[in-house]
């Protein structure tokens, strides 16, 4: 389950920024997910809750915004939604496809309470 350790390492990078930034807590984390980065959201939403006790995110929610997975068609150019790495394009039949969204993993933002809030 690498979730956990993607949770431990989200629950370090705002712990460490949220106390630079002198906040007492932090009430809540944007992370945006691609549905092809191999990143089970629930599963993440879990360990989270595990990994962030004793720190400022403890009671944080987490709201995660899922990406579709999208291809280009590196013949025709045609752009569709895909599922898996490897597809087939719609328009065209060629299986030249990159994949130009949804392997996104990143922290959107983060919303701190300071001292005396």
């Amino acid at each position: 389950m690498h979730e956990m350790s993607i949770a431990l390492s989200i629950v370090e990078a705002v712990d460490a920024k949220a106390r630079e930034e002198g906040a007492a807590k932090i009430t809540g984390i944007d992370l945006l997910v691609g549905r092809l980065s191999g990143i089970e959201t629930e599963s993440l939403k879990f360990c989270f809750s595990a990994a962030s006790k004793g720190s400022l995110a403890e009671d944080a929610v987490l709201a995660i915004d899922e990406r579709e997975g999208a291809g280009e068609c590196t013949a025709c150019r045609s752009s569709f939604p895909v599922s898996f790495y490897y597809a087939e394009c719609p328009e065209c039949g060629s299986l030249a496809v990159s994949i130009i969204s949804g392997e996104e993993f990143q922290i959107k933002s983060m919303t701190i309470e300071e001292e005396g809030e």
